[in-house]
């Protein structure tokens, strides 16, 4: 079933006015991830202000860290990447920064690990990310039973929390997950790690069905989607499909064994970006 825009729950920053957009327009949209840094600060920037002009509706940025357990092999390598060139928060928040001097519509969410925000301070981050123009955060490895430490100070600087579900979230569950959940619902199309099999249309459509008889936000779907057909697939039953693995892929492969980056990276990830978003704006009838 698809929304209009009076079905969303728009709560008043970036990521809601996006969503209430794209209802108004009758198309569900793209997220895409990349990495910070990823392969190097000049070539990452390159891509990640380019991504808006090509149709990303909203963008993830990984903030690297050294163990992403939940993370397939790409995105694992991209953490390594980034890290080699001494990737902190300080520097993804200062990317960011970067982004908003040009673009101030496209919603940022940052997505990571706990630990390092927690050494960062919690309320030092929520701030310094409010002041960059973050708009979300997604902390892989932090239950909702745990996340009000950290989830009062982005309240408070008004970023959403964005929880992740799973095919393993029970009716039981869904409740306790979604209590603090907002922005959008993260659903995990795949039981396992990123970018290692692919979703199943049918077993996302009931999914998300179920979702939404717990939650008016909008929900997002991700975690085996690797082909523009496989984004406009899944796409036509949620709000949004999320692309990671197969865009990192692509960096990857352009990156040599002793680090040097191929000529024309950018273009060749923002012209399959631009694929995917094709497939995913057509996906409503």
């Amino acid at each position: 079933m698809n929304r209009t825009a009076s079905q969303i729950d728009n709560s008043g920053n970036r990521i809601a006015e996006r969503f209430a957009l794209l209802a108004k327009h009758k198309r569900p949209g793209l997220v895409t991830f990349i990495t910070a840094n990823d392969p190097t600060p000049a070539a990452f920037m390159e891509i990640f202000e380019g991504l808006p002009s090509v149709g990303a509706d909203l963008i993830e940025i990984g903030i690297p860290f050294s163990d992403p357990m939940a993370d397939g092999p790409s995105i694992q390598a991209s953490s390594q990447r980034s890290l080699k060139h001494g990737t902190d928060i300080n520097d993804v928040l200062t990317a960011v920064s970067e982004f908003r001097r040009s673009e101030i519509d496209t919603p940022i969410i940052l997505m990571g690990y706990y630990n390092p925000i927690y050494h960062y301070g919690n309320q030092e981050f929520a701030e310094g990310a409010a002041k960059a123009g973050v708009d979300g955060v997604i902390v892989v490895d932090l239950p909702p039973e745990e996340a009000e430490e950290l989830n009062v100070h982005l309240r408070a600087n008004g970023i959403h929390m964005i929880f992740l579900t799973a095919p393993t979230s029970s009716d039981e569950r869904l409740p306790t997950i979604l209590a603090q959940a907002s922005g959008f619902v993260y659903y995990v199309a795949i039981a396992g790690i990123t970018g290692t099999a692919s979703a199943d249309e049918g077993a996302v459509k009931t999914a998300v069905a179920r979702l939404r008889r717990h939650t008016k936000l909008p929900v997002a779907v991700g975690f085996g989607i690797k082909t523009p057909a496989q984004a406009r697939a899944i796409s036509a039953h949620a709000d949004a499909a999320v692309v990671g693995s197969a865009i990192v892929d692509i960096i990857g492969k352009a990156v040599s064994a002793d680090g040097k980056v191929e000529k024309g990276l950018s273009v060749k990830v923002l012209e399959f970006v631009k694929s995917l978003a094709t497939g995913v704006h057509g996906a409503w009838p």
